[in-house]
C-alpha cells in the first residue's frame, strides 16, 4: 500500500504557533525553511543566537500551555509575521526588528502564567532552526500513532498538540518507530531517521483553547511504556515534499 503525506506544517517562532503548508523544498543538512527560525528567549537565558542551545532557555508550551492556542502566518518574501490567539488581538510584526520587539512581548505576557520565567528578546541562529535536537531535524508523525493514542485516552485529540513537521498514515500504530538508523523518502527529500520524540507536558495542552485537557504523557506511559510520539529525521537528500507525496522506507 502506498503511503501519502496528509500534512506539512512549520512552526515560524518555537512555541509560538503553527502554520499549514501544502508544499517545501527540503535542504540536506537543514531544518524545514520557516520551522523554529526564531525563538523566545527567557530573562535567564544565555542564548544569544551565536549556537544552538537546549529548549530550557526559551518561553515553550511545556512552562506556559496557553502558547499552544497561538496560530502563524509567516511571510516568507517580507519576513513579516503573524500571531494569532483566542484571547488576543492578531498581532504582525518583524521577529529580526528590534522595535516590534516590546509590542510582542506585550502581545505574549498575559500568555505567559506567573510561575513561568519571563520573556526578553527573540533570538535566531543563522543557518538552522530552534529545533529540541542538538542536530538539524524535522519530526514525522504517523496517524495510526495518534489514533493509537486517541483511543488509549477514549477521546479525541488534535493532532496539534505533537507539533509535527510532516505527517502521514502507516495504518499500523508506532511502525515508524522501526525506522531507527534506515532512510525513508518521501516526495523527492531522502530523510536518515535518527531518534523518537520524547514527549514533554506541552502536549498535555489543547491546541484550540491552550488549557491542559488531556494526560498525554500518562496515557503513553501507561499503554506502552514510554512518552515516545513520533520520530525525529534529518534531511540527506534535498528535494520538493507535497501533500499527497509517497511515503516509503529505502
Amino acid at each position: 500500500m502506498t503511503h501519502q503525506v496528509t500534512d506539512i506544517w512549520r512552526h515560524p517562532l518555537k512555541s509560538h504557533g503553527r502554520e499549514a503548508l501544502e508544499r517545501v523544498t527540503l535542504t540536506a543538512g537543514q531544518t524545514m525553511p520557516g520551522d523554529r527560525v526564531w525563538a523566545v528567549a527567557n530573562e535567564q537565558s544565555k542564548a544569544d543566537g551565536s549556537k544552538w542551545v537546549v529548549c530550557g532557555n526559551f518561553s515553550r508550551g511545556s512552562q506556559s500551555p496557553a502558547l499552544m492556542a497561538i496560530g502563524a502566518r509567516l511571510d516568507d518574501a517580507s519576513g513579516q509575521l503573524t500571531l494569532t490567539h483566542p484571547q488576543r488581538p492578531e498581532i504582525t510584526f518583524d521577529p529580526e526588528n528590534p522595535a516590534d520587539l516590546q509590542r510582542f512581548l506585550n502581545w505574549e505576557k498575559p500568555l505567559l502564567p506567573s510561575t513561568a520565567r519571563a520573556s526578553a528578546r527573540i533570538v535566531r541562529v543563522p543557518g538552522r532552526g530552534m529545533t529540541d535536537t542538538d542536530f538539524p531535524s524535522i519530526t514525522l508523525c504517523n496517524w495510526a500513532s495518534h489514533r493509537a493514542v486517541e483511543q488509549a485516552i477514549t477521546h479525541e485529540l488534535s493532532p496539534l498538540r505533537w507539533r509535527g513537521n510532516i505527517w502521514f498514515d502507516l495504518d499500523d500504530p508506532w511502525a515508524e518507530n522501526d525506522w531507527l538508523g534506515r532512510e525513508v523518502q518521501i516526495g523527492a527529500a531522502v530523510f536518515a531517521v535518527r531518534e523518537r520524540v520524547v514527549r514533554c507536558l506541552a502536549t498535555t495542552a489543547n491546541p484550540e483553547t491552550g488549557e491542559r485537557d488531556a494526560d498525554t504523557l500518562k496515557t503513553l506511559k501507561e499503554n506502552w511504556g514510554h512518552q515516545d510520539f513520533s520520530v525525529y529525521a534529518e534531511v540527506v537528500r534535498g528535494g520538493e515534499i507535497r501533500l499527497g507525496d509517497a511515503v516509503k522506507v529505502l
